[in-house]
């Protein structure tokens, strides 16, 4: 339909955005000179190699964000062709490899992954196969992929996700292949070429890739927005301006345009612009590219934590890293110390870094320490044997701790046991071992302890109320979980969340609460902390008549009020701003932490909108 000198064409390739034209088969007519540079069509290779495809023996190094996603369809199971059948690998996790292509024989292989709920800022591996120092790393905060042989560095930056591979021919050793922006057009995705699929060459005059007369859908597979572009060119009357778009896994700004001669629709036009493009209206490309990503990884390990403990509340700096310690902790053996004033939710807590842990199949087992005297805590824990001690049942019984073999024991109030029952715990726990009470068979332990306390541990230590020997064995993975009135941020999503449950256990209709009583709330000090909310607002519910909660129906201490010599009445400026973010979470949190749909519904601009989210603490 154009000619390669046409005007038409010329005129594509002066234009600033990303411009894409087929005609009514889905043929490509124009493909302007930005949209190749940000599809990586015609991308600036720093190192040259010829066509051809993996052969056997070859050396493979990937270093993949998110397998599946934008690495060509790549499956864990297609890592056999390396050496790797790991079946804890799974769609979604990072990973970085290094194997000899179908070679039966090879036993060298090294790889690292890394759990896509796992939020870490960098993943790296280093090994010496075949002569070759290799090196690799992913680094999420920067979004940047590197693999290194012999010094020769091949690096890439990525916006979302990226899939990158480096092959060694097995006889020379000298680089074959190196994945660059572009690959889906061309077909050499990772789970293209280990299937088989040849490569093309690069930075050579064999490698003149031209996409005019192709088929849309072979140089952008079949998407949604491909098939968009196909259907409006083929007559169906659709059409949209400045929208987000993922075309070959890279986050675009997009507008649609039916393109009609007359009555007759001959096509449609596409026009593209690079998100990293947009960013720069705000700062400097680099710069902000590196805030944005840190942002929204922030974000990310938000949402994730929060998923992880749907029944831990509160989205304050301090809860966040409660949760973020808590899932670290998750992952570990050790034992975990739970400090906090009585009220803070210590036994939620534990219960959700059980279920978050390699034990969650198995019992998780809570003890209240304080709840128990000396000797019946101990016939408790460990269990005895028939006729131990006067009362003692004929068959003996199974104690705590064989109960909870395989899985969780969470001791609570453990600043409350005895110093003679501390020395039989530390017993324990030094030697994962124990003794019935009266028994002489030595039982192995096997399960996870967690301990909490709402006593300053190392100020009884010094009282000699508790033994320093036990302290520093249970103060292996301590968190401290903050008193209420020290994230007063989070009264609101835990009013809001704990109101329907309270509506639902005690029978009645929900109920919403006022902006007063919340205001009310926000200055209270609780000294039984979050229970002692629950109390507040069960109460209130009781006795409220309608569908909302207001100031006269919380029972609060005045007491513990916050004081003021005078009438605190804040600046607008400050009033505003709150408002802002409370909008801000309450639209991320309803949409699910989709950032495009929240800015629509709060109808600002991007610009304002990411602005915005950077001052959210």
């Amino acid at each position: 339909m154009f000619s390669d000198d046409s005007y038409a064409k010329q005129f594509a390739d002066m234009m600033s955005d990303g411009f894409i034209f087929i005609d009514d088969d889905g043929i490509i007519q124009i493909y302007n000179s930005k949209a190749k540079e940000i599809f990586g069509i015609d991308y600036k290779y720093d190192y040259v190699h010829g066509s051809g495809k993996i052969e056997n023996g070859d050396i493979v190094i990937i270093a993949d964000t998110s397998i599946g996603v934008d690495d060509g369809g790549l499956k864990p199971e297609v890592l056999k062709y390396i050496g790797i059948a790991d079946m804890n690998i799974e769609n979604g996790d990072s990973i970085i490899a290094i194997g000899s292509y179908n070679d039966v024989n090879a036993e060298n292989f090294k790889y690292i992954y890394n759990k896509q709920d796992n939020p870490l800022e960098k993943i790296e591996l280093s090994y010496s196969y075949a002569e070759l120092n290799i090196s690799a790393y992913i680094n999420y905060i920067d979004r940047n992929i590197s693999i290194e042989v012999n010094g020769i560095k091949y690096s890439i930056d990525y916006v979302k996700c990226f899939g990158h591979m480096v092959v060694l021919d097995s006889k020379t050793k000298n680089m074959k292949f190196y994945q660059t922006k572009g690959y889906t057009a061309k077909g050499e995705g990772i789970f293209d070429l280990l299937s088989g699929m040849p490569f093309r060459s690069k930075g050579d005059s064999s490698d003149n890739f031209d996409v005019i007369g192709r088929s849309i859908f072979e140089i952008h597979k079949d998407s949604k927005t491909t098939k968009e572009f196909f259907d409006v060119a083929t007559g169906i009357d659709i059409s949209y301006s400045s929208e987000y778009k993922e075309i070959n896994g890279r986050p675009t700004i997009c507008s649609l345009f039916p393109v009609n001669k007359g009555d007759k629709r001959v096509g449609a036009v596409l026009k593209i612009n690079d998100i990293s493009e947009v960013k720069n209206i705000i700062k400097e490309r680099d710069e902000a590219l590196k805030n944005l990503y840190q942002i929204e990884r922030k974000l990310g390990d938000e949402e994730t934590t929060n998923r992880l403990f749907p029944d831990f509340i509160g989205d304050s700096r301090e809860i966040i890293n409660v949760k973020k310690h808590a899932l670290k902790a998750a992952k570990s053996n050790s034992t975990v110390l739970l400090l906090g004033e009585s009220g803070t939710g210590k036994s939620i807590l534990a219960k959700a870094i059980h279920d978050n842990s390699k034990y969650k199949d198995n019992p998780f087992i809570a003890v209240n320490c304080a709840a128990l005297p000396e000797t019946l805590l101990e016939s408790e824990l460990f269990g005895y044997e028939g006729g131990a001690f006067t009362g003692a049942k004929i068959g003996g019984k199974v104690g705590i701790f064989e109960l909870a073999q395989g899985g969780t024991l969470f001791l609570d109030e453990i600043g409350e046991i005895t110093p003679s029952f501390q020395a039989k715990l530390l017993q324990v726990l030094q030697d994962k071992t124990f003794y019935k009470v009266g028994g002489k068979l030595n039982i192995k332990l096997v399960a996870r302890i967690i301990v909490a306390t709402n006593k300053n541990l190392e100020e009884e230590v010094q009282k000699g109320n508790f033994r320093e020997d036990l302290y520093y064995r249970i103060n292996v993975l301590p968190i401290l979980i903050p008193p209420l009135r020290d994230r007063k941020h989070d009264i609101y999503s835990l009013a809001t969340s704990i109101l329907p449950k309270i509506c639902k256990r005690t029978g009645c209709e929900n109920k919403g609460i006022s902006g007063e009583a919340l205001t009310i709330l926000s200055d209270y000090d609780y000294p039984g902390n979050v229970r002692e909310l629950e109390n507040i607002l069960e109460r209130a519910v009781n006795i409220t008549e309608g569908n909302t909660i207001f100031s006269k129906h919380l029972a609060i201490n005045t007491k513990n009020m916050k004081k003021s010599d005078a009438v605190h009445i804040k600046p607008l400026r400050d009033i505003l701003l709150e408002a802002e973010k409370l909008a801000i979470r309450e639209a991320l949190e309803y949409h699910k932490g989709n950032k495009r749909e929240a800015m629509n519904s709060l109808e600002i601009g991007k610009t304002s909108f990411y602005e915005k989210i950077k001052n959210l603490d």
